[in-house]
């Protein structure tokens, strides 16, 4: 790659970014109401992208033997924490720290 390409690749990336970053200001400004399905999106998709986390990350999973085991007792560590401290940053953190721990001594 050229420099000339690394530069236009570069100007592509920025101009890309702050286009998907600027435009739902500037269709649907602060002071407008937005279209009910643009207002049904954002109270579905939330939900949506979690559920397909969870489905992903436990798709490798092998619950015949203690290979899931550790994703099983992370999964109920974060509802645990959330339902008790309803804090997202400190449920994930929590479960990605517990699981990494229970693989690197427990499940290792």
């Amino acid at each position: 790659m050229t420099t000339l390409q690394r530069i236009l690749t570069i100007i592509a990336v920025v101009l890309g970014t702050m286009v998907t970053r600027f435009l739902p200001f500037l269709l649907f400004p602060e002071g407008k109401t937005p279209p009910k399905y643009i207002s049904y999106l954002g109270d579905v998709l939330p939900c949506a992208a979690i559920g397909f986390l969870v489905v992903y990350s436990l798709k490798d999973a092998v619950f015949s033997t203690f290979h899931g085991f550790p994703e099983l007792l992370s999964v109920l560590l974060i509802i645990l924490l959330h339902r008790w401290r309803k804090n997202t940053l400190l449920s994930i953190g929590a479960g990605t720290v517990f699981y990494m721990y229970l693989v690197q001594t427990w499940f290792s």
